[in-house]
């Protein structure tokens, strides 16, 4: 067993380098299928401002990709030298989803450079939108791989344990597990939705600075529309991890949601303090938590009594899930609004303010993907193996992970300010009015009016 020193730095890594990889994962799955949308608009609509928006969204999805492709190194690196013990339990189990995840990164590679490579090369531009087909599935089949992993470690399956060895061992049934349909689409939704608001901040950035250009409305409008369909999804796909939680990982959803005592009309709570198993200053919505884990009013729901002390979860990963919904519905509100709004002529929408609160929807919708995960991660403790191995007994023991823990973290720091330097650079020598008169001049013709 490792020290509690150990455990905790290996455990603050780890949170650490996921919590700074999984920015540029989520941009990494999202944006492709956001460049795809816009190049196939401009081509449809023979529109040069989508064109254009498909071609610096690539260019700067590049940047990201080569970041994405450092961290997730490094989390690949940090399984093996902190989680020695179960690299040796599963690690054979797991090795296949690893290495499809690490084909379809190339996948995507190979035809991102040919994609880029070939800009303004076919004549027929359907044939150059084709190339982004694989670049899309690539990157959405990434997350799907890497997410299998997780959901494995969330419901182990395909293999028997005997004497303290694994038999049995099917690859296929342990990727196929049951946590896999709803944590894999939940991934994938909330990605797009949150590189839709991500690339929509940026627009409304632009026209709060005094941009008035057609290319920053368009970007504006596509991608909120865009962030509004993805979060209504996440939402739905929501629903089913709640139910799936109340049947595979009931301690998790009784924990998350203060639910103390085994009852039928159980109700949902919201915000709240607790004061040991007292709970003052909570939004109960009747019913709602009994609907959440099994469609029905009347339903029993499993409660934290039914537990011993030792397998319960940390009890703060229920303000993890108020932050998440709550950053979740506000989202939601401020893409209707604005979509509603524009379609209704309402002139607050082009209100500084306004435009203030689409600017913070990027950030924002990456803080609830962050919260997201560590409510994932944090809310299957104390296992690293959901029933099978606690994560204390997976770590390392070595004692010098504190000085790991140090080397990441600048490591981090500067592939953060590097990458966000290198995109400012880039877009502000390149800016959109100076490349559409370019290309309109390539192609022998005015310079479009703004």
């Amino acid at each position: 067993m490792a020290s509690e020193q150990s455990v905790l730095f290996s455990r603050a890594l780890t949170e650490l380098t996921l919590t700074f990889h999984i920015i540029y994962a989520t941009i990494g799955v999202g944006i492709p299928l956001m460049i795809m949308i816009a190049q196939w608009i401009g081509i449809k609509k023979q529109d040069d401002h989508y064109i254009l928006l498909a071609r610096r969204w690539a260019r700067g999805f590049v940047i990201t990709v080569a970041v994405g492709v450092v961290t997730g190194t490094a989390i690949g690196l940090q399984l093996s030298l902190l989680w020695p013990r179960f690299m040796e339990l599963v690690g054979h189990i797991i090795a296949l989803p690893l290495f499809m995840e690490v084909f379809a990164f190339f996948f995507e590679a190979i035809f991102l450079g040919i994609y880029l490579y070939t800009w303004d090369r076919f004549e027929n531009q359907k044939k150059h939108l084709l190339l982004l087909i694989p670049v899309a599935l690539g990157a959405s089949f990434s997350a799907v791989f890497i997410t299998v992993v997780n959901a494995f470690m969330n419901s182990p399956q395909g293999f028997d344990i005997v004497n303290g060895q694994l038999v049995n061992i099917s690859p296929l049934l342990a990727m196929f597990n049951p946590a896999m349909p709803t944590k894999v689409a939940h991934v994938l939704s909330t990605a797009y939705m949150t590189s839709a608001f991500i690339l929509a901040s940026i627009a409304a950035y632009r026209m709060l600075r005094g941009s008035t250009h057609l290319y920053h409305k368009k970007a504006l409008y596509l991608t909120l529309k865009l962030a509004l369909v993805f979060s209504i999804t996440t939402v739905l796909l929501g629903d089913f991890a709640g139910k799936y939680l109340a049947e595979y990982q009931p301690e998790k959803l009784a924990a998350a949601e203060w639910h103390f005592e085994t009852e039928e009309n159980a109700p949902l709570i919201l915000y709240g303090v607790l004061d040991g198993e007292e709970i003052k200053y909570a939004i109960r919505i009747p019913y709602a938590l009994s609907i959440l884990a099994h469609s029905n009013p009347f339903a029993e729901v499993i409660g934290l009594d039914q537990f011993d002390e030792d397998v319960t979860p940390p009890l703060y990963i229920h303000y993890l899930f108020d932050i998440m919904v709550t950053l979740g519905m506000l989202l939601i509100f401020i893409a209707l609004l604005y979509i509603i709004g524009l379609m209704r002529n309402w002139s607050f929408i082009h209100a500084k303010w306004f435009l203030w609160t689409m600017v913070l929807s990027g950030p924002l919708s990456m803080i609830a993907i962050e919260v997201g995960w560590w409510f994932t991660e944090v809310g299957r403790q104390p296992w690293i193996l959901h029933g099978l191995m606690r994560t204390a007994e997976a770590a390392t023991s070595n004692e010098h992970v504190g000085w790991m823990l140090v080397l990441f973290a600048c490591l981090y720091l500067l592939l953060g300010a590097g990458s966000i330097y290198v995109l400012t650079s880039m877009f502000k020598r390149n800016t959109v009015e100076q490349e559409l008169a370019d290309r309109k001049i390539e192609k022998g013709g005015d310079t479009f009016d703004s």
